[in-house]
């Protein structure tokens, strides 16, 4: 299972990721006493279900996805399968109160405004679509449907246990039936409690009737003879499986909340934006917002890219973003048409254009509807039952994320980003969009006043908008232009750090040839190693297709290898974009950190247009780089931190909901079978709620090198560095291992050394779950690990520090048993030192040289393990990176 870490301070906070945990612990440590309240419940998350295969090792994030047309009109409800995460607990329940039909039958194909079209076959298809309404297609197996069955649960446990070990590790029929039969040979039992064979226990499990695992099919549309459907579960029953989660619902925020940090108007989670107030202040003061937050994007299923889907996603803006990033607290809704047009020439017609973005709009309304079926004039709402309480909640679209092109799908603007007016937020100009100082009021925000007026007028396109009626004009608190939000993943990841990339190679190659660029690439493989950084050991060129991982990782380290590459300013756009990158990624922020992160923003964005200008086709004219510099700190203080809004956390679904229940499909009816291995998954979930959080193993040493008596030493330090190939470090140390025991036991006081036995290791794991290394070789290269330790208030007066944290280099690791006295467990370090006193920084990271001071100290002592950066072409200068996050 996997495990996860949790923040000793606020006691709520959970971290996959170990350098998350570390910087977290530090903020809070800090700034516990002035944050904002939030619940000690202990939160647990569902065991993740991952292939074993490379091919999923890690998710695909497509520099640039090829665009997939997004989807048509129509209407048809056709009971199908069942799916959803959890299937409340007697405690735990959920209902909808309000008469929201379950079944939707009564919600009816709506054609977007019975627009004339000058294509026969797209007029036929009105008629096509009313002859399907009255139908109700039931796509089910032969035996579901003859079959009533209320099996709720397993015949017992054993057949449990089996079928979650088939379905969590995705094992075939074979490896099943082979775990059957090798159980029913040793187990020596007249009558097995397993099924027959794997296809039985997948059948039992498809007929199992959980109230929240249903899932059904409905057909939308009929195009060129051929019905599209959308596969979705009914929205209420996502929301009923998200909430049926106690780990979740005792985290939720029913409320607006006004957030103040020293005096200063701030902004953190959703339900601190000034969107949550005003929509709050339109629904009676007794009711709740239920914060509706959708994800969708295309995405292929296969890796050669051939076959494709697109799933939209929901979740919830009232838990708490650090909750919300983990993924059983989302929800797939259903998988969206994708329209095919019979030849080239179809596809390329405006009318069959408009039917794809009318399709993708009747899909959504669709999906959407049974939430404001109750939303009149009056404003009924709808009631929900949790842990036996009714709240009475006014569902609302908060935010919408995705990247560029479906944002212009939501918002139905143009996507070309040659068109007059590229950005789906505002009005300006094209000739304007590399324009950095526009002022606000150059700037005209689009809205449905102003966009319907366009429509009504049939004047649509000279606001570069599609002539066709979007559904969220429709939807009461909210402006589909303002809460597509701008994606960090997309547009700085994938986007314009790809562009900054790209052009430094121009830039070197323009300077000094191909070898400057080589070079560049050699300096990248020459990056040591850190637990939290992945390394690039043929450098970039060795990498075909770059992930937003990828480029997370080069930012954290691209600084250190344009160093005195070739000029000043190269080096300053990478050190800009770090210190406006790690801004974005703050929890909350106050006025003046939105102040601050606005002038970050800019100050990068000149100089990259100044140092990179001459590279770009079309002149700085990104419709993202207009987006993020113009309109990112308005999306802070409407929506709150961009934590809360990102598509890093929602890519990873599609590994779950399409590329590994697609690769066990037999690429036949694809989709159906697709949900039947997501409901199995949703059913073993149940079985497998509660995830195992690991207590941190202080001193948990491993891979012991060698070890002697203290009176055998010299003999044996002699001995070992003669007969064993060992690395100059790790030679460095036992050389000096000797005289620094020696000066340590002194420091502690002890008289005598007899009978003093030493052990040496690799590496041990730290209380706070790093782990420090000393070995000669860990993946064909040597791994010291560089350690930051706090120095205590008299050292401080004594020796320049970084805020009271000095750095050392480790060089072995040592675990000492003395008579008579506890064991000691310490590591032998080479301090560094600051090169200047008036220099001590250099791109905002400590400058350091490697001093001839050796000691033992403490392994308790260690605050934690730092990346340490060699300065290339220069000899004993270092720099501490400060840009991991």
């Amino acid at each position: 299972m996997s495990t996860s870490y949790k923040c000793p301070y606020c006691n709520i906070r959970y971290f996959s990721n170990r350098n998350s945990y570390s910087q977290h612990v530090n903020r809070c440590i800090n700034l516990y006493d002035i944050s904002t309240e939030e619940s000690n419940t202990e939160v647990s998350e569902v065991t993740d279900m991952l292939l074993d295969n490379d091919d999923f090792n890690r998710i695909e994030e497509r520099q640039s996805v090829q665009e997939i047309e997004n989807l048509p009109s129509g209407s048809e409800i056709t009971d199908l399968f069942e799916y959803g995460d959890y299937d409340a607990d007697a405690s735990v329940s959920l209902e909808v109160i309000s008469n929201i039909p379950e079944r939707f039958e009564e919600i009816l194909f709506e054609s977007s405004r019975n627009e004339d079209s000058d294509v026969e076959n797209l007029q036929n298809e009105d008629s096509n679509i009313e002859r399907l309404q009255n139908e109700d297609l039931d796509v089910r197996s032969e035996s579901s449907r003859n079959e009533d069955s209320d099996v709720e649960e397993f015949p017992n446990e054993s057949y449990a246990d089996l079928m979650t070990l088939v379905t969590k590790y995705n094992l075939n029929n074979k490896a099943g039936n082979a775990i059957i039969k090798f159980f029913n040979k040793h187990s020596n039992l007249s009558i097995s409690p397993l099924p027959k064979n794997i296809e039985t226990g997948r059948k039992y499990m498809d007929k199992m009737n959980l109230s929240r695992l249903l899932y059904y099919k409905h057909r939308i549309l009929v195009h060129n003879n051929k019905e599209y459907f959308i596969n979705y579960q009914p929205v209420i029953k996502c929301i009923e499986n998200l909430l049926s989660n106690p780990e979740i619902f005792q985290l939720f925020v029913y409320d607006y909340k006004k957030l103040e940090i020293e005096n200063e108007q701030s902004y953190g989670e959703q339900y601190t934006g000034n969107w949550w107030k005003k929509a709050k202040e339109s629904i009676p003061s007794v009711a709740y917002i239920l914060s509706i937050i959708l994800y969708s994007d295309a995405t292929t299923t296969d890796t050669l890219g051939k076959g494709s889907l697109h799933p939209i996603y929901i979740s919830l803006g009232n838990i708490p973003t650090w909750r919300r990033n983990k993924e059983d607290t989302k929800q797939l809704l259903g998988y969206l048409p994708i329209l095919s047009a019979k030849d080239e020439r179809e596809k390329k017609s405006s009318e069959f254009k408009k039917l794809v973005r009318e399709t993708f709009h009747n899909s959504i309304k669709f999906l959407l509807d049974p939430l404001f079926t109750n939303d009149d004039d009056d404003g009924d709402g709808i009631e929900l039952k949790i842990d036996n309480e009714i709240f009475w909640f006014f569902p609302r679209v908060s935010t919408i994320i995705c990247d560029w092109p479906e944002a212009c799908t939501f918002s139905l603007t143009y996507k070309s980003t040659n068109s007059n007016y590229p950005c789906h937020f505002c009005l300006v100009s094209k000739e304007n969009l590399n324009n950095t100082r526009l002022r606000d009021d150059q700037m005209v925000l689009r809205n449905k006043e102003n966009m319907l007026q366009y429509y009504n007028n049939g004047t649509t396109e000279k606001a570069s908008l599609e002539p066709v009626f979007n559904y969220f004009w429709n939807i009461p608190n909210i402006n589909v232009y303002v809460a597509t939000v701008p994606d960090r993943m997309h547009h700085l990841d994938l986007g314009l750090y790809r562009y900054q990339i790209e052009f430094t190679k121009k830039l070197l190659f323009e300077a000094e040839g191909r070898s400057l660029v080589d070079k560049m690439n050699r300096r990248i493989t020459l990056i040591p190693r850190h637990s939290e950084l992945k390394i690039f050991s043929g450098g970039l060129q060795s990498i075909a297709l770059l992930t937003a991982d990828n480029y997370r990782n080069i930012m954290k380290v691209m600084v250190f290898v344009v160093d005195d590459l070739l000029n000043k300013d190269l080096s300053e756009v990478y050190v800009k974009w770090n210190e406006m990158y790690l801004l974005s990624r703050q929890e909350t922020f106050k006025e003046s950190d939105l102040k601050n992160f606005q002038e970050a923003i800019e100050k990068w964005a000149n100089l990259f247009i100044k140092l990179f200008g001459q590279f770009s086709n079309s002149d700085f004219k990104l419709p993202k780089l207009h987006s993020w510099v113009h309109h990112i700190v308005d999306t802070i203080r409407e929506f709150g931190a961009i934590n809360g809004y990102t598509t890093e956390t929602y890519e990873a679904l599609h590994k779950t909901y399409v590329k590994i229940p697609y690769r066990l499909s037999n690429k036949k009816d694809v989709e159906e079978q697709m949900m039947k291995t997501i409901r199995r998954k949703a059913i073993i979930k149940q079985n497998d709620f509660k995830k195992k959080f690991k207590t941190p193993l202080k001193f948990n040493y491993s891979s012991k090198l060698f070890e002697f008596d203290i009176s055998e030493a010299f003999e044996f330090i002699d001995k070992y560095k003669n007969e064993t190939n060992l690395d100059e470090k790790m030679i460095k140390g036992l050389d000096h291992f000797i005289q620094s025991l020696d000066s340590y036991f002194d420091l502690l006081k002890i008289s005598t050394a007899q009978g003093c036995h030493i052990k040496i290791y690799r590496s041990v794991t730290l209380e706070n779950r790093a782990i420090l290394r000393t070995t000669n070789m860990f993946h064909k290269r040597p791994w010291f690990s560089n350690i930051s330790v706090t120095m205590n208030d008299e050292e401080l007066f004594e020796y320049q520090s970084d805020n009271g944290i000095c750095y050392a280099q480790t060089l072995l690791i040592t675990e000492v048993f003395l008579k008579k006295e506890k064991s000691l467990h310490l590591a032998l370090v080479q301090w560094y030192d600051f090169i200047s006193k008036r220099t001590p920084f250099v791109y905002g990271c400590p400058l350091l040289e490697l001093t001839e001071v050796y000691n033992f100290i403490e392994i308790e002592a260690i605050e934690d393990i730092v990346h340490i950066v060699p300065r290339f072409d220069k000899t004993n200068e270092y720099l501490v990176n400060k840009y991991l996050f």
